[in-house]
Order: C-alpha cells, then structure tokens, then sequence
C-alpha cells in the first residue's frame, strides 16, 4: 500500500508540475484519471432499440425492462397498415440497435426502414413456414409465445452478463403468461356451443385466433366485396352467409361502426357488439395480455356465452409483474 502510495503521489506531482495546478486540485484530477484509466470501468451506453408496431411495443419493453432503451413507433389504436414515419422516427431509427417489426406486409413503411443496426422482422422469424396472407399473427397466443423468444434471443447479445441472465428470466415468465393465456382462451371458446364459434367481422384479421381455437371467421367484405363496395348483390350474399352461420352478434373494428357495417347489421338482424375488437395491435390504456382477454370476452359474450372476467385480470396481473 505505501509502495503504491508513492507512486499516486508521484504522478500527481508530475500533473500538478505539467498542467500548473494547484496539489490539491490535481489530486482529484489524478484519481479520476485512475479510475478512468480502468480501476472502475466506465458504464456503456443502453442498447437502442425500436418497436415498429404496437403489440411488439409491450413485448419488449416487458422484455427489456430497464436494461434497454425502448422507442414505440406506433400508438395503441393506430393502424400499422396505414403508418407512415415521421421525421422523428426516422431520427431513433438512425441511431437504434436493434428494430422489431412483425413482418408479413403489416407496416408496409417498415420496408424503408435504414439503421445502422438488426432489422427483425419478428413474425416471419417465428413462423419461417406459415405462407398465409393474414400478418396479425399474435392473436394466436402460440405465436406471441414463439415471438418473445425471439425478441430475447435478438437483445440478449446486447446485454452484460447480469443483465442478460434477468432477460431470460423474464423470458421464461412472459412465455409462461401467454401459456397460461392460451389455456383461459381454450376454456372461454369452449363455453360456447359449437354451432356458436363463429366471428363475424369486417376484414380479415383473426384467421390465427380462428385457427388456434376452432372458431369460424367470416370476414365479410373480404370475402363479398371488390375494394370494401358493398353493392346490392354483395349485400346479399353476405346476409345469406351470415345468418346461415350460426352468429348472433357483428364485431366491429371501431367503437363507432361505419355505414357499412350497420347496413349489415339492420339486413341480417343481427346487433353490433358494444365494444370493438382491437385488431391492429394493443389498444389505448391496455397491454398485449390484457387487450387479447378483452377481444376475447367480446367474441363469447357477443356470442352468448359468458366471460370469466377474474382469470383475465389474474392474467393482467402477472403479465404487469414482469417488469
């Protein structure tokens, strides 16, 4: 120690001679250079990272917690099919890490996104075989299970080792959460009678939910309708369809259904459900957890049967813990 001692002094008095500083000032002068010269390494920089849609938003800043900086692109509520950037996101893409966007033709923007950092395209990575024409792949809690997998495996080698080892912990709780998710989905479709699994809505954004819990989607101006015109021959098409399947309520995508849909409405004779189904990603105030229970208490009590309300705020809740 006093070997050592001396030799701090020493350089101190070298500094203080060199830089005409007073001892006791070039004292702390010395000390800090020491520390920066590697007795205490200086912290590095978060990783910068970008989520282009709004239900990657929540899965990784659920993922990242405090270990990233986390930049969300598209509100809850917008519409990624419509989406253009803004010179701002165009500013935090240019100095990102890493951009999470789903893939599949979702935010056609996405395909002019340049960063010096990883473009992920997550969906396509978590589903490399699915071929369908359907890109809102996290209805099907599956999917969503497969994408966290992937939104961790791609931050985890931005990571320190501490750090990386609390990713992988929220990793395993987040997947477990939309297991459990998936199980309190099985059980709420299965309270309806078969004849009853039937989703009537606009277009086609649910084929992955549909597909995942035997339900039938009818997407009525996808199937019927060039361009969403609702001719009279479309008209009545759809209302020989619909009332022929079993539905007894019409999802909307919007809290205030359009012309269209109530036009539907008052031919087939069937109500609008009150509450819209939020389609394009999380909706305002909600996460990716509790958004999808919402869809789903929709569509069972929209069909006749009833929701259980508890299971899906239990499910919230420890979706909410991760962080």
């Amino acid at each position: 120690m006093a070997k050592d001692h001396a030799i701090t002094k020493m350089i101190i008095i070298l500094i203080s001679s060199s830089m005409r500083l007073p001892l006791a000032h070039s004292a702390g002068v010395c000390v800090a250079l020491a520390l920066g010269a590697g007795v205490v390494p200086a912290s590095s920089a978060q990783p910068v990272l970008v989520a282009v849609d709004g239900t990657l938003c929540d899965l990784t800043k659920t993922l990242a917690a405090a270990a990233a900086s986390v930049t969300c692109l598209i509100p809850p509520g917008g519409d990624p099919h419509s989406y253009r950037l803004k010179p701002s996101d165009r500013a935090v893409i240019a100095k990102s890490d890493l951009i999470f966007h789903i893939g599949f033709g979702l935010t056609p923007s996405a395909k002019k996104l340049k960063s010096p950092g990883t473009v992920v395209a997550v969906g396509e990575v978590a589903l490399p075989s699915y071929g369908g024409s359907d890109p809102h792949v996290w209805h099907d809690p599956v999917n969503s299970a497969r994408m966290i997998r992937v939104v961790s495996s791609s931050l985890a080698p931005l990571l320190g080792d501490s750090d990386r080892a609390a990713l992988q912990q929220r990793t395993a709780k987040a997947v477990a959460v939309f297991e459990a998710l998936q199980a309190w989905q099985a059980k709420q479709f299965s309270s309806l009678p078969s004849a009853q699994r039937v989703m009537v809505t606009d277009h086609k954004t649910y084929s992955h939910l549909a597909d995942r819990f035997g339900l039938v989607e009818i997407a009525m101006l996808d199937s019927h309708t060039t361009g969403g015109v609702l001719r009279p021959s479309s008209l009545k098409k759809i209302t020989e369809e619909v009332t022929n399947s079993g539905a007894k309520t019409i999802f909307s995508p919007a809290a205030f259904p359009n012309k269209t849909l109530k036009r539907i409405s008052k031919s087939t004779g069937l109500p609008i459900a009150k509450s819209p189904l939020y389609g394009e990603g999380i909706s305002a105030g909600r996460n990716a957890v509790s958004t999808a229970t919402v869809n789903v208490c929709t569509i069972v009590n929209g069909q006749g049967s009833s929701c259980d309300v508890s299971g899906a705020n239990q499910l919230n809740a420890e979706w909410s813990s991760i962080r």
